[in-house]
């Protein structure tokens, strides 16, 4: 999943950038409301979390413009905050903001908080996506087949969560590139194919199948049930 993270207090930013990417997400920063609009209309981000309080442009005139775009292409909204009143959080939720978080706040709830707005399209209810047999909990960061480990790089379980979020669905390499990767990332490698690559022979080695197939010309897909080659 592909995060963007606005806020004006550079070190707060950075380091909230710095445990989300621990925890697997692509993740792009913005110091500025501007800035932050900008990227928001060229990148395909799955979660923007947003100061309200800023330069260029506040986080509230953000949020309504965001939501001024087609419903399937407009992020979720985490707004951040140290203004704690019933009207300002009213105010931010009115104007979009699908969650409202208070400065000061602990990392550990503010990750659990994008884990549930993330969950919210293919909703389960719990932090596991499962799939069959293949089970991965976005909480413990674990995934399991069959109830035994499969040991995954964060790369690659951010890849595995975002397949799992739309199984059977053939995904093309140059989406998998916008929800898994940053903006640092070069779209003229040959990253994804090789990120693929290698989940894909973890999975195999896990399953006794193939769990992720190439689908030509196209993209990948994740099935249900791993196809045994003879």
């Amino acid at each position: 999943m592909r995060l963007l993270v606005v806020d004006d207090e550079v070190d707060l930013a950075d380091a909230v950038v710095k445990g989300l990417r621990r925890e697997g997400y692509a993740v792009d920063v913005a110091y500025d409301g501007e800035t932050a609009l900008e990227k928001a209309r060229i990148n395909a981000y799955d979660l923007i979390c947003l100061d309200i309080t800023m330069p260029r442009m506040d986080g509230r005139e953000i949020c309504r413009r965001l939501r001024e775009d087609p419903p399937e292409t407009a992020p979720r909204v985490l707004m951040l905050t140290a203004r704690d009143s019933i009207e300002e959080r009213v105010a931010g939720l009115d104007d979009g903001a699908d969650d409202y978080m208070i400065k000061p706040f602990a990392f550990p709830e503010l990750s659990a908080r994008i884990r549930g707005l993330l969950r919210r399209e293919p909703s389960t209810g719990t932090a596991a996506l499962t799939v069959g047999d293949l089970c991965l909990d976005t909480r413990q960061h674990v995934v399991t087949y069959q109830d035994q480990p499969v040991s995954l790089t964060s790369k690659e379980f951010a890849l595995l969560r975002y397949f799992m979020t739309q199984p059977g669905h053939v995904i093309s390499q140059e989406e998998l590139l916008e929800h898994v990767w940053d903006e640092n990332a070069d779209p003229f490698t040959n990253t994804v194919r090789v990120t693929v690559g290698t989940l894909r022979r973890k999975l195999d080695s896990a399953t006794g199948g193939t769990l992720i197939e190439t689908v030509v010309g196209s993209g990948y897909r994740l099935l249900n049930q791993p196809e045994v080659r003879a």
